[in-house]
């Protein structure tokens, strides 16, 4: 590519991005901006999620059918709720996951879906003659008789037969009572066990049309009339399903959320932009161009792929622009070690590309090991942060490699910019940001061992004297966070709990503290969730609008929660282990394994001795701090095999130092960036999102001081344990 098409690119991409930033916040033409296309999911948007645990024995391809048949009865209900986009998925082997966007009445909502709706037309002797699986269509209609409204009913084939010779029997005084208050020639309806009309047989019916009233002056209300008859139409469920996880999240307080989470990372992005060209100069203003394609690119990935963005999703995209600054910084640093070497600006930037690529590739691609498996463990608010991430590292290497390189060689041809000064760089070949001195990180390695023991065995003391703070998602138990409109002591709410017989955890949120967050380690059912709110409303005139959200979470899935998290943490680092025994070698693996149980347990530790609550956004912080602190072990380990080849005469000891140096501004930069990105989010952002970030903000410095002080002091360990580094006796034979 000659210099003249490299402009014209340039100029493009530039365009690219002005066109894309304007398309995204203020659309164009009749097409509205991103906010309008992009799927929300229902911790901003709000509405009701549950998932229902089917009770059967079955298994195999029975027990997939019954699922099947389920699905298709659920589907068919929750479609007469007039909600938009319900989804309806099978979840393992025996569970219903269903999703209600906009929904407002969660308890309603919840019971609705869970009812049997086994609706029977029984005679006076008991005997049932058919059931709801007859009843073709259901609908509302006026009660001419009492007022009000009733129900009407049309059978299909088979049910107009049965309800015809039901309707003879009982006109025809055939049928004996089987208690004295029972009527011979009545046909009770029956409804999930429940009498809800007893009509008497005026004469047979033939037709397959039929009205259920209520028996009583005023008829049905209007409202329990359309619900009953959609109950009806849904179908019969033919297996009884048990709630055992559910969440209900308003708009308002998602939309909050949301905001703060966008003007966090505004405020991150630009604390970027400034620290790249601040240390990188006219390379940092490169980064800065490849960046704000790379969001553009993030964000209308999402929608093409109709993805839903979450809060934990936003948080994905924000810390995958901490790893897109990592790729420009590992090449940066190569470009500026090429220019120090004594090659011109120019060469150095080929150069630097060239020998970057291998490190970025490797970096990225462990990270992404973690990313998959979060994807494939996790539950929904986990993998929409596993796949905004992953969708971020394919994204940031392209632009990474691409773009910023564009740039670098159209600066690197300019007269005005080609000087070694705009690189960062000194007249005598000096870095300009630099530590002017060289860490012996070796010699002190028994201190970083026994300093990193001592904090993991105080920790772990903690964590089995007074116990981990495991949230509800853990243990199991009920969370509901409501506006009271006012700061209430936590002494008058429990009083007002009393009636419910309830031991409850009262926490505060919000301005002022106005948030009750109500917390029971039992798994309330949706009766006792009602009889709570019932208390509360009675007792401080709260109302349905005052409730933020409720979570559920049934033993059986807080015990799943926790195996998937083990199993997530042992898939990826074992998927790791075999990157770099590939990529490396076994020595390599070692020590990163034991880098990677070494971060797990610091993270543990750190929890422990603050009491900070562990619960499922935890195993997603847990599995990218495998994959960041892989990704500087690697950074590091790349550069110790490349040194084995040029210093062959030099100790193990110096050759890994040197390595460490070299790479240590790469490391503290690509750290201060990153965490650049999350103290915003931390600090502005609500809890769902800063629950994600605290465990990445702890495993980042982890993970970087890890890679440094115990992952390759532990490689120069093994390779004197062994015999000797591999690349090193290679190269000497030659």
């Amino acid at each position: 590519m000659n210099k003249g098409t490299r402009k014209i690119l340039a100029v493009l991409v530039i365009a690219v991005i002005a066109l894309g930033w304007y398309v995204t916040v203020v659309g164009l033409g009749g097409a509205g901006p991103i906010q309008d296309k992009i799927k929300l999911g229902l911790d901003i948007k709000g509405g009701v999620y549950v998932v229902m645990e089917a009770q059967t024995d079955l298994s195999g391809s029975d027990l997939k059918s019954l699922m099947e048949q389920t699905q298709a009865v659920i589907e068919n209900r929750v479609n007469q709720f007039g909600l938009s986009e319900p989804v309806v998925t099978v979840e393992g082997e025996r569970r219903l996951r269903i999703e209600l966007p906009g929904a407002e009445d969660s308890d309603e909502a919840i019971d609705s879906i869970g009812k049997t709706a086994l609706l029977q037309f029984v005679l006076a002797d008991g005997t049932v003659m058919l059931d709801g699986s007859m009843v073709k269509d259901a609908g509302v209609t006026q009660d001419t008789e009492h007022g009000g409204y009733a129900i009407s009913l049309e059978f299909d084939g088979a049910g107009t037969s049965a309800f015809a010779e039901a309707t003879r029997l009982a006109y025809n005084g055939k049928v004996t009572p089987m208690a004295p208050d029972i009527m011979p020639d009545v046909i009770m309806i029956v409804l999930d066990g429940e009498v809800i009309s007893s009509p008497t047989v005026q004469t047979t019916i033939e037709n397959g049309k039929a009205v259920i009233t209520a028996g009583r002056p005023g008829g049905f209300p209007q409202a329990e009339a359309l619900k009953q008859a959609a109950l009806i139409r849904g179908g019969a469920l033919p297996v009884e399903l048990l709630e055992i996880t559910s969440s209900t999240r308003t708009a308002t307080i998602g939309v909050d959320a949301l905001e703060k989470s966008v003007r966090a990372g505004v405020i991150g992005f630009i604390a970027i932009f400034v620290i790249m060209f601040c240390a990188y100069r006219i390379m940092g203003l490169a980064a800065n161009i490849a960046l704000s394609l790379y969001v553009v690119l993030v964000l209308w990935t999402l929608v093409l792929i109709k993805g839903v963005l979450t809060l934990p999703g936003i948080a994905g995209i924000i810390l995958s622009v901490g790893m897109a600054v990592d790729a420009n910084v590992i090449i940066f640093s190569r470009i500026r070690e090429e220019i120090c070497g004594g090659k011109t600006v120019r060469a150095s930037i080929q150069a630097g590309f060239r020998r970057a690529l291998g490190t970025v590739a490797d970096s990225q691609l462990t990270t992404m090991i973690a990313a998959l498996v979060l994807y494939f463990v996790g539950t929904s608010s986990v993998r929409g942060f596993a796949l905004t991430l992953m969708i971020g590292i394919i994204i940031s290497i392209f632009t990474a490699v691409a773009v910023t390189q564009l740039f670098l060689i159209i600066f690197g041809e300019s007269k005005t910019f080609s000087a070694k000064k705009f690189f960062g760089v000194k007249e005598n070949n000096e870095p300009a940001l630099r530590f002017k001195i060289e860490f012996n990180f070796i010699k002190h390695r028994r201190a970083f061992y026994t300093a990193s023991l001592l904090f993991i065995v105080v920790g772990l003391f903690f964590g089995v004297i007074r116990g981990y703070n495991y949230g509800i998602d853990f243990t199991g138990g009920t969370m509901m966070q409501i506006d009271m409109g006012r700061h209430i002591p936590s002494e008058e709410i429990q009083r007002a709990l009393g009636g419910s017989n309830i031991d409850a955890e009262i926490v505060y949120a919000g301005d002022g503290n106005e948030q009750a967050i109500i917390r029971t380690m039992k798994s309330l059912d949706n009766e006792a969730r009602g009889a709570i709110l019932d208390d509360l409303k009675t007792e401080f005139g709260i109302t349905d609008a005052s409730v933020l959200s409720i979570d559920l979470f049934g033993p059986s899935v807080s015990k799943e929660l926790r195996n998937n998290a083990i199993k997530a943490i042992f898939i990826a680092s074992l998927g790791i282990l075999v990157y770099v025994i590939f990529r490396f070698e076994w020595k390599f693996g070692i020590a990163t394994l034991v880098g990677i149980a070494h971060d797990v347990l610091f993270v543990l530790a750190f929890y422990a001795i603050l009491n900070i609550t562990i619960n499922n956004p935890f195993i997603a912080g847990i599995l990218t701090v495998v994959g960041y602190s892989i990704n500087d072990t690697i950074v590091i380990f790349d550069r110790v095999r490349e040194n084995l080849g040029f210093m062959r005469k030099s100790k193990t000891e110096l050759i890994v130092d040197k390595s460490i140096n070299q790479t240590l501004m790469r490391s503290v930069m690509t750290a201060v960036t990153t965490i650049a990105v999350m103290v915003p989010l931390l600090l502005f952002t609500s809890s769902a999102i800063s629950e994600f970030v605290l465990p990445l903000m702890v495993g980042v410095i982890v993970g970087t001081a890890s890679s440094i002080t115990i992952s390759s002091p532990l490689y120069y360990e093994i390779t004197q344990a062994t015999g000797g580094p591999k690349y090193k006796v290679k190269k000497s034979k030659k």
